[in-house]
Formats: structure tokens, C-alpha cells, sequence
């Protein structure tokens, strides 16, 4: 070790927010106005630089790799935890179900859905896509496709705002299209490794046509609840429930629930039950306000 410096690792695994505080570490002598006198080879220390009295003069490029030294012993192990922390992969869940009869009546319904999500720093992604199709003795009882895209950004470990966005068809409710934008906030009353609870609350716009219909717009205000519980290393539960009124007409409103459960066939593979509810308080001319699916099938999550 060079004369008249004391340097360890250790300095520099605990001082390493700003390495080119050491420049007096590396750059000699402390005489002018900053400078202290103290006995020949003691390390002194002010409050925001290090100096070392009376060094002894080092050629240039010595001084320089000393200097790329401690800003790599600082630089790189920041980066490193920096980029782990950024570090994540999507997370996709796909399943499938059917139902088919024949005898005194021929039924089939099919189901399908995709769900993905993604959480990496202070941000989440989540999205989704379903969809069913039905037929009895020829005659379409299901048929409809569902979709939904949500980024939140987080700005504390609980409180979080988000945008979403809604798609949705139903032929059989006369449904052509329903599309909804919403943002606002939401919080996590619950965020632990096995269970999650949240709320969001926030404005929405919908866009909604039925079939031989005008398309209508309005003014809307969500209300959105969501629950996840690992009940064990196999088995999953999980709710969500969503209310969204018209602000004009608050007896105009939306309603959706789900609830399901999943439980691990293999690692990758699982059996699950999933309860679905779609309200309409005003649905289309002829139609009921109320859709209901119980869905049994499997899942592979990639």
C-alpha cells in the first residue's frame, strides 16, 4: 500500500454513494483553504470530502487507475442490484373447458381464456381475454368474447394508480360491442406472499352498441375490488368484483363478478372451477339483465 493513504474495502462497500467524494482519496495534497494539518499519514475527513495530508506525489496514470478503481468497486455492485431489481418475466395462465351432451338434447360449450401478468419495480401489467361458445338442438345458447388490459404504477409499497381498459361482445345478449376506459387509484388493504386485497376507485367512459342499436355513450364511475389466497403450495383462490354506475343515471350501472379456485395437478397443470356473473341493470330490448357461467376445466401456467 502506497504511503500516507489508508484504504480498505471495506471503506468502499460502505461509502459508495458517490465515489468521486474520494477524490482527495487520489489526488494529493490537502493544502489550501480545506487543507488540515495533522500528523504526516492520517486519513482525515470532512463532511462531504476525504483528504489524506501530505501524500506522496504519484505519477499520473498510477493516480488514475486508482481513481477507476474505486469508482468500479462503488459502480458496478449498484448496477448489478439495479438490474435484478428490474428483472421479471410474465407470468401466463391458459384453460380450457367443455361441456357436450347428446341424446334428448345436443348441447355444446366451450370455453377458453388467457390471463398474463407481469410486475417488475413500481410497475404491474395485467390482461386477459375469454371466450364461450354454446349451441342446443342447433340453436346458439353462448356466444361472446371478453378482453381487458390494466397498468398500475406504484408509488409506495400499497398505494398505486392504475389505467384500464374493457372490451366485451355477446351475441346472445344483443350485446355488439361494450368498450370502457377507466383510471383513478388503488390501494393494497392487504399485500402479503399468500394473500392480496385491493381496491381502486376512479372515472370511466363507456362506448356501448346493441345490435339494430344506436351507440350510446356515458359518463361512468368504477369501483373495483380484487382478492388473491395461496391457500397452500397447491391450491389458489381468487375474487374480483366490479360496479360500475352511470353518473346521470346511477340506476343504469354494470355489475361483474368472478370467483375461482385452482388446485395443482403438476407443476404446471391444474384443475379449477371458475363462477362468472355479468348484470345489466338496463340490458337490450327482450334480453335479461343477468348472465351466469360455471366453468370446470384445466389450466397450464407458463
Amino acid at each position: 500500500m502506497t504511503p500516507g493513504v489508508k484504504t480498505t474495502s471495506k471503506l468502499f462497500r460502505n461509502r459508495c454513494q458517490n465515489p468521486f467524494q474520494y477524490w482527495g482519496l487520489f489526488s494529493g495534497s490537502s493544502k489550501g483553504k480545506n487543507a488540515i494539518t495533522q500528523p504526516r499519514n492520517q486519513v482525515l475527513m470532512k463532511p462531504t470530502l476525504l483528504f489524506v495530508s501530505n501524500p506522496p506525489k504519484a505519477p499520473r496514470s498510477g493516480m488514475t487507475a486508482r481513481v477507476a478503481l474505486g469508482v468500479a468497486v462503488c459502480v458496478v455492485p449498484a448496477l448489478a442490484q439495479e438490474a435484478d431489481a428490474s428483472r421479471s418475466t410474465w407470468k401466463t395462465t391458459a384453460s380450457v373447458g367443455a361441456t357436450l351432451t347428446r341424446g334428448n338434447s345436443d348441447t355444446v360449450t366451450a370455453t377458453a381464456t388467457l390471463n398474463s401478468e407481469r410486475k417488475w419495480a413500481q410497475n404491474e401489467f395485467f390482461l386477459g381475454a375469454a371466450l364461450t361458445y354454446g349451441e342446443t338442438d342447433d340453436t346458439t345458447t353462448a356466444s361472446s368474447a371478453t378482453g381487458f388490459v390494466q397498468y398500475n404504477r406504484l408509488f409506495s409499497e400499497r398505494f398505486y394508480g392504475y389505467a384500464r381498459l374493457d372490451a366485451y361482445h355477446d351475441d346472445v345478449a344483443d350485446i355488439a360491442y361494450r368498450i370502457t376506459f377507466s383510471g383513478g387509484a388503488g390501494y393494497y388493504f392487504i399485500k402479503t406472499d399468500k394473500i392480496t386485497l385491493s381496491g381502486e376507485v376512479g372515472p370511466g367512459y363507456i362506448l356501448e352498441k346493441f345490435h339494430n342499436r344506436t351507440e350510446r355513450d356515458y359518463a361512468t364511475l368504477r369501483l373495483g375490488e380484487k382478492f388473491t389466497w395461496q391457500i397452500s403450495q397447491n391450491a389458489r383462490l381468487w375474487q374480483s368484483l366490479d360496479y360500475t354506475p352511470s353518473i346521470d343515471e346511477w340506476s343504469d350501472y354494470l355489475l361483474t363478478a368472478e370467483i375461482g379456485i385452482a388446485t395443482k395437478i403438476t407443476e404446471s397443470l391444474d384443475l379449477r372451477v371458475v363462477a362468472l356473473d355479468n348484470y345489466r341493470s338496463k340490458p337490450a330490448p327482450g334480453r335479461t339483465e343477468n348472465d351466469f357461467k360455471l366453468i370446470a376445466g384445466i389450466g397450464y401456467t407458463f
